[in-house]
């Protein structure tokens, strides 16, 4: 059985910046622990498998341990991937554990600027948080006690600045304790509206380059915080990314491009039915 598959960066800024993401398209389901072995021989954050269909597709997203519910970057990469095969189109829909998606291409990659890619935008679901008090792991893990504490899909510590998130040296064994999928750290960021980190070692990511489903959390705060609609963001891992943002409602559009790094096969024994 052969597999086609691509690495591609999304909120990318040029060559080893954004976050990596395979992409593998598929003409049906293969069985679950096969997905989940190839994601962890691939060892990616996440690695997207999409089921083409007609008008709709069906995406899924892997990390080397588990499968998740949502992620943005392999979304934006598997966007990119998929707009390669319907040139003619302007915008996806993807059925995902968390509902409807859309991607949006902006412009053509006639006039794209960065290696001939697009500004693609994604229409994800607000995730909101509650304020809480943060628990012993969390202060524990980061080394400090944050300005607030907020609980949703994500623990969500809000920093006094972007310095203090760049000087984080967390304790991953402390964070890997709590519930929930991980921890979004974030600050006024010095040159952009906010600045984060996200860290998901429970689920086999201790830090994630650029994490597009932390900003469903990260806008609506930062929004009513800044009062404005429309949000800059980067996400201050070694690789770094860069993202775009706007509350629209009950979604919240986040805009990126992608770099592609390789494409190539998957060699793989044929599935026992």
């Amino acid at each position: 059985m052969q597999i086609p598959i691509e690495q591609l960066a999304a909120f990318a800024e040029g060559p080893f910046t954004g976050n990596p993401a395979a992409v593998c398209v598929l003409d049906q389901w293969l069985p679950d622990a096969l997905l989940q072995a190839i994601a962890a021989e691939l060892n990616l954050s996440e690695t997207a498998f999409v089921r083409c269909g007609t008008e709709r597709h069906d995406l899924r997203w892997f990390t080397p341990r588990c499968e998740v519910d949502l992620c943005g970057h392999a979304t934006l990469a598997a966007a990119q991937v998929m707009f390669g095969l319907a040139p003619e189109r302007k915008a996806l829909h993807f059925d995902t554990h968390s509902g409807a998606l859309q991607v949006m291409r902006n412009g053509s990659p006639d006039n794209a600027s960065l290696n001939n890619s697009p500004l693609l935008t994604l229409d994800f679901p607000v995730q909101h948080s509650e304020p809480c008090t943060a628990p012993d792991a969390l202060i524990q893990g980061l080394g400090r006690v944050p300005e607030s504490c907020y609980r949703g899909a994500d623990w969500m510590a809000v920093l006094a600045s972007e310095a203090e998130i760049r000087a984080l040296r967390p304790d991953l064994q402390a964070l890997e304790q709590l519930d929930g999928r991980g921890v979004i750290v974030t600050a006024p960021g010095e040159h952009v509206d906010l600045v984060s980190r996200f860290f998901a070692p429970k689920i086999g990511i201790p830090e994630d380059p650029v994490t597009g489903s932390a900003h469903c959390s990260l806008v609506p705060y930062w929004v009513q915080r800044l009062g404005k609609q429309s949000l800059h963001a980067r996400q201050l891992s070694a690789r770094g990314g860069t993202l775009h943002c706007q509350m629209h409602g009950t979604r919240v559009l986040i805009s990126g491009r992608v770099v592609p790094f390789l494409r190539g096969t998957l060699h793989l024994p044929d599935p026992v039915t």
